[in-house]
């Protein structure tokens, strides 16, 4: 079966449906591809389904009439055609690649099986099957190693804990999402998950997946010490998924390298999302996914828009029994910008010990430039808009302490 479509997009995911949404909405026809069975859903929230406060049905997104459910496996640039698994050929004008990102996994002794599976009770989380497997997996008090503390680690183990399993996280870095919080926000953090239940080690390394009858029974941490596990959870990271591009032909750095068009090499190709490489960045978040994915539509649309780079905001939502606040009470945080301060640089900083709250920008030549926020986010709006102007602050602070209150001075 051949099928002929101006624009087709390889990838289900967050980026790929809300460009061939939008695609539709300016009448430019789209054919959306995605490899998964499951309708298209927003990855963002899977840990609030493997804590069970969302069914899989509350977390699809609204995918387009047009879907085809295939996995594609070659791309002919020569002929603008697309070759599936099941051997349909699709015919396109412009190609856009959507195709996300796989989790990493790392290279533990005993990790995979003979023919190169995982064994039964190590998962990885990254897919709607990753999640459900999980989900079924982990009943009150199992035995639950989660492998990385990063936004994802984080994330599975208080879902886990949530659910009633006995977590304990092992983190390599010295502390917490590292990547997005400084210290203080992310002792917060490891003070919510212990609240939790969760058992956190830091500068740990595991390095060892012992099974018996192909089940996991424990991991070995590089000290020799020895965690019981009934499941693992590796939750170390995303790599782009870049090998249809790189089998094609097209220029591969971290990600598929992308212009401000988001357009690769070949100029009826473009890349958006986890999978794009733009001006020497892969964001992997789904902001900068969603603003490619707007400004793709309207290039391919007839419009002039560009892409030239996204000041990423972080947001997580820890929900459960247990923290700091109380019980039942929502544990949110956020992080934008720079929040390590340069030399010179002024940072205002507020903490709550009691309310568990934490608060911090970093101020540079009279502009925002950073901020981390844990706990009752009613200001980051105001400071999230107020770091994306670039305006500068006035000089008296006044304003600064206003938006970082919430009513100039509590």
């Amino acid at each position: 079966m051949t099928s002929n479509t101006r624009v087709v997009v390889i990838g289900a995911g967050l980026a790929g449906v809300a460009l061939a949404r939008r695609l539709g909405e300016l009448g430019t026809p789209a054919l959306l591809v995605g490899d998964e069975e499951h309708r298209p859903y927003n990855r963002v929230l899977l840990a609030e389904v493997l804590a069970g406060r969302y069914g899989p049905e509350t977390v699809t997104l609204p995918a387009p009439a047009d879907l085809l459910r295939g996995r594609v496996t070659g791309i002919d640039r020569a002929g603008r055609t697309v070759r599936c698994a099941d051997g349909s050929v699709i015919a396109y004008d412009t190609l856009v690649l959507a195709t996300g990102s796989n989790a990493v996994l790392p290279p533990l002794r005993g990790l995979f099986t003979p023919d190169r599976a995982l064994p039964e009770g190590v998962h990885a989380f990254r897919t709607m099957d990753d999640c459900l497997g999980l989900s079924k997996a982990v009943r009150a008090g199992v035995r639950a190693v989660v492998v990385g503390g990063g936004l994802l680690g984080v994330s599975a183990a208080r879902a886990l804990a949530v659910r009633g399993a006995q977590v304990v996280l092992a983190q390599q870095a010295q502390r917490l999402m590292e990547r997005q919080l400084d210290p203080a926000a992310s002792a917060l953090v490891r003070r919510h998950l212990a609240g939790l239940g969760v058992e956190v080690h830091t500068e740990c390394r595991v390095r060892d997946v012992r099974c018996a009858g192909g089940a996991v029974r424990s991991v070995e941490l590089a000290d020799g010490y020895v965690l019981g596990a009934d499941l693992v959870v590796l939750a170390c990271g995303v790599r782009p998924r870049t090998g249809l591009a790189r089998e094609a032909g097209l220029d591969v750095g971290e990600g598929v390298l992308v212009d401000d068009e988001l357009r690769t090499c070949d100029p009826h190709i473009r890349a958006v999302g986890d999978c794009a490489e733009h001006a020497g960045r892969v964001y992997g978040l789904a902001a900068p996914a969603l603003e490619q994915a707007g400004a793709l539509a309207e290039l391919l649309a007839g419009g002039t828009a560009r892409y030239t780079g996204t000041r990423s905001l972080t947001r997580l939502t820890l929900a459960g029994t247990g923290g700091p606040l109380g019980p039942d009470s929502p544990f949110d945080l956020a992080a934008f910008g720079e929040t390590d301060p340069l030399p010179g640089d002024d940072v205002v900083q507020l903490a709550d010990a009691t309310r568990g709250t934490y608060r911090k920008v970093v101020v540079r030549d009279d502009r925002l430039v950073g901020g981390v926020l844990v706990g009752e986010l009613g200001t980051v709006g105001a400071l999230a808009r107020a770091w994306e102007g670039a305006e500068p602050l006035p000089s008296d602070g006044g304003p600064l302490l206003h938006l970082l209150t919430h009513d100039g001075g509590s």
